[in-house]
């Protein structure tokens, strides 16, 4: 019997006090993201999310705790999927300015508003990541369905 397969990704948010989050720009694609990107096989979504930091910001910053677990309907030719946001924390524009892009898969990062995430991301991405900021403020997980919160 063949299972299921769900394609999995995990990202890291971080914010501002001033509720502007971290997006990065990468060289790929034209929609910008939260640090992240999709878990390898036998990696913990926790893993996979601080390799990601490792590999696209230089950082070894510590993954904090999970906000959102968003089931993913398939859209664009991509399976269904599960996707885990964590915790980065609270940063600075002089934090932001720190981080390094080594092996060329961004090209940028800066801290945007609620409104700019919406022109630079998808949809998804920044309904998404309100119910993260919101799980981040209440202390919660929040449970999402293709971005929206439904608990």
């Amino acid at each position: 019997m063949d299972l299921p397969k769900k394609r999995t990704a995990a990202g890291v948010l971080f914010r501002a006090v001033d509720r502007r989050v971290l997006l990065v720009e990468p060289s790929y694609k034209p929609n910008w993201e939260i640090p992240g990107g999709i878990v390898e096989a036998d990696e913990s979504p926790w893993a996979g999310a601080a390799r990601e930091l490792r590999e696209e910001l230089g950082s070894e910053r510590p993954v904090g705790r999970l906000l959102v677990v968003d089931h993913v309907h398939a859209y664009d030719g991509r399976p269904d999927g599960m996707i885990f946001v964590f915790d980065g924390g609270v940063v600075t524009d002089a934090d932001v300015a720190a981080f390094s892009f080594a092996d060329g898969e961004i090209l940028s990062a800066g801290l945007y508003t609620p409104a700019e995430v919406r022109t630079l991301g998808k949809p998804l991405l920044a309904d998404r990541l309100e119910a993260a900021v919101e799980a981040a403020q209440e202390g919660i997980v929040v449970l999402c369905e293709h971005g929206k919160r439904v608990r």
